[in-house]
């Protein structure tokens, strides 16, 4: 099941969701573009920078408690990494924060 599809899924929410997910299906219908698509955590919330993240690719990532969350501050040092190491052209990933990011 999608997220989008849950329940509990936000009404005012789901419009951008379902737009960025056809966004996604779109570049995966181009191949000879080369582009990188970062999703972040079902909470995305200014915090402090953790220095910490989990990579995954379609699946929503979540921790030992269920919760899906990163900081912007550490979503955008991610998209910082993959813009000057791309390390997933062509692939859609979701950021979580769990595991130290490198130095």
């Amino acid at each position: 099941m999608r997220v989008t599809d849950a329940p509990d899924f936000p009404d005012w929410v789901k419009p951008g969701s379902l737009a960025t997910m056809n966004a996604l299906e779109q570049l995966r219908q181009h191949p000879e573009l080369e582009w990188s698509f970062l999703a972040p955590s079902v909470q995305l919330e200014p915090g402090e920078r953790t220095e910490t993240i989990r990579l995954g690719t379609d699946r929503l990532l979540a921790d030992a408690k269920g919760q899906s969350k990163i900081s912007v501050q550490d979503f955008a040092v991610a998209m910082i990494n993959e813009l000057e190491d791309p390390q997933h052209v062509r692939q859609g990933s979701q950021r979580a924060t769990d595991l130290r990011l490198p130095s």
